[in-house]
């Protein structure tokens, strides 16, 4: 199990509670190994997250810590842990250290791996506990993705299982601008569903406010999709057929002396086209961003500290300096 952690100590303690009651829940049955383990990451906290960390593994094999130079945020967290730990496991489940994934959804999860599926997808039933408002801006968010270009599964996040093989073509997506949602429905494979309703989190504050919130579903837009660029196009099209009938309709009115003073329609036609111009600009710049970005080829991630079994078959030189090109 591979957990991304920021800022989690008021929640950690109880994470680690239930996954543990989970884990030996599941060894006890046969489901899984004993040599199963839960590897946290810390995505460079800045309160007692990683001491806690060290602790559990200290105390009890079963926790493995995975810890980040500095902040690289959740996407780059959970594909640190999920590229550290493929080459010693068969299956791995991500899923945030809040609580309000469903546990208990891990047995169906490797039900379904069981039965054949290479990637499982944890997938929220009804969102009772949220707001209105929250409700509503979550539902939009995953409609306007797929709209954009962006193809994700509704109302899943980043609870799911993953197979070997599924892990191993995933280490082949060298893009820096990550956004995994939208990156592992590519891979194709077997996939399969299981339905969840998500809990209140349990401690602490949410990482994903409203604002970034947005920011992420821009992200994952100009990540996976030009469509936005498209969209320009289009929308330049369309004004420039406009511009036509407003000259046919100018000129129409300046030969048959109708001409009145346009002053109010000149000042908002500038306006709005200048508005339109900066949007533009900005979303292509935000593509040529992006570009420069990959050019650079800068490491996703670089792990300070890996804390493992000692028979375990990970290569931390290749891990630490992770890139693009090499991955």
């Amino acid at each position: 199990m591979v957990i991304p952690c920021y800022n989690e100590q008021e929640v950690l303690p109880e994470t680690s509670k239930r996954l543990e009651q989970k884990m030996k829940k599941l060894i006890q049955n046969g489901v899984i190994a004993d040599s199963s383990r839960i590897a946290f990451v810390n995505d460079g906290s800045k309160d007692n997250t990683w001491q806690m960390i060290e602790k559990l593994h200290n105390d009890n094999p079963l926790f493995q810590g995975i810890k980040l130079s500095r902040n690289r945020g959740h996407q780059n967290a959970l594909l640190a842990g999920l590229m550290t730990v493929k080459d010693i496991c068969d299956v791995a489940i991500s899923m945030d250290a809040d609580l309000q994934d469903d546990i208990d959804a891990i047995d169906e999860m490797l039900e379904k791996y069981k039965a054949g599926a290479n990637i499982v997808f944890g997938v929220r039933s009804k969102r009772q506990t949220d707001t209105f408002f929250k409700r509503f801006t979550a539902e939009s968010y995953y409609k306007l993705m797929n709209k954009m270009g962006a193809d994700t599964v509704y109302n899943h996040a980043d609870f799911r299982l993953m197979d070997k093989t599924a892990l191993e073509i995933f280490s082949q997506f060298g893009e820096v601008n990550l956004f995994l949602r939208g990156i592992v429905p590519m891979i194709g494979l077997e996939t399969a569903i299981v339905y969840y309703e998500r809990s209140e989190r349990f401690a602490g504050e949410s990482k994903y406010p409203l604002m970034k919130m947005l920011q992420f579903a821009f992200e994952g837009i100009t990540s996976l999709s030009t469509k936005p660029i498209r969209l320009i196009t289009e929308l330049g099209i369309l004004i420039f057929f406009v511009s036509i009938i407003v000259l046919i309709y100018s000129l129409v009115r300046h030969f048959s002396n109708q001409t009145i003073p346009g002053w109010t329609t000149t000042v908002l036609s500038v306006w709005a086209i200048g508005g339109l111009i900066m949007m533009s600009l900005g979303v292509i710049g935000e593509y040529i961003g992006k570009i420069y970005l990959e050019t650079k080829n800068r490491p996703r991630y670089i792990i300070s500290k890996y804390l493992g079994d000692e028979n375990d078959d990970v290569d931390l030189t290749d891990v630490k300096f992770q890139n693009t090109r090499n991955l």
